[in-house]
């Protein structure tokens, strides 16, 4: 069974509601809006009070399979303002088969969400995928970020071979979908050594012991580049199992408790 399919399945287990109401959904339950991201309709849900916390999932997955299914979500959101989004091309957000609507794009969503819900800084992290995302991010708006987690990710590399592999998913292929136009977009994320070392933010790396492919081609490289950043080993998690891991969960809740009270918007805590 492909990855894929696997997902697949665990997604239809939690199809939730674009509209839920307040009759079947406790305050302290996720809330599931939406909003416009340069023509492009972009769903995720809030969950929890305190500072802001905002998850960026993998790619083929959703902010359901990816932080709501494994707990993560919920640990997090007993003491932050969790804001997990799905990415476009995934979850119950807009499919568009326009390649100008990925790449930097998957970027500045994060800017307009964080736009709209008027919030200056934020935690931000992202797997896979969303780690991608979230050093982007982070190099190009660092004054939106209290820390940084760069979760089954490490250092897209300009001019290395994970960028050859991602700008080649389906290039020659007039039908690309939207998950692989927006897989092949990821090569336009990698970023140059200078500015991996520019980062001047708290930054913590989570990757499974036997996420090879990972360790490989995007840890070792940071590493070497960034040897102060942490680096958590989740025991016998693979890119897939890592996620579904208690380690995984627990390492950001404690990671993120490190890094709280930084400065912030003093009107976080109100938001809904």
């Amino acid at each position: 069974m492909t990855r894929r399919n696997v997902l697949a399945m665990i997604g239809a287990s939690l199809v939730v509601d674009p509209h839920p109401t307040a009759a079947r959904a406790p305050a302290d339950s996720p809330r599931v809006r939406n909003f416009d991201s340069h023509g492009v309709k972009l769903c995720y849900f809030v969950q929890g009070r305190g500072e802001p916390v905002i998850l960026i999932h993998g790619w083929l997955s959703s902010a359901r399979i990816n932080w709501a299914f494994p707990g993560t979500s919920e640990l997090v959101a007993k003491d932050f303002q969790v804001i997990a989004l799905d990415m476009r091309g995934h979850g119950v957000s807009d499919k568009s088969r326009s390649v100008d609507d990925y790449g930097p794009e998957l970027v500045e969503a994060v800017v307009r969400l964080l736009d709209r819900l008027k919030i200056k800084k934020a935690h931000i992290v992202g797997y896979s995928m969303g780690g991608i995302v979230a050093a982007n991010f982070i190099v190009k708006h660092p004054e939106r970020v209290l820390s940084g987690t760069l979760a089954g990710m490490g250092w897209l590399q300009e001019g290395g071979f994970g960028q050859f592999a991602f700008a080649r998913i389906k290039k020659n292929d007039p039908n690309a979908d939207a998950l692989a136009l927006c897989g092949r977009s990821l090569a336009k994320l990698a970023l140059t050594r200078e500015q991996i070392k520019s980062i001047r933010l708290p930054m913590m790396v989570l990757v499974g012991d036997r996420d090879n492919v990972i360790r490989r081609l995007y840890l070792d490289p940071l590493r070497r580049v960034r040897p102060d950043w942490p680096v958590v080993d989740i025991k016998d998690a693979d890119h897939i199992s890592c996620i579904l891991k208690p380690e995984f969960k627990e390492a950001i809740a404690a990671w993120l408790k490190k890094n709280t009270g930084l400065p912030r918007d003093p009107d976080v805590k109100s938001r809904k």
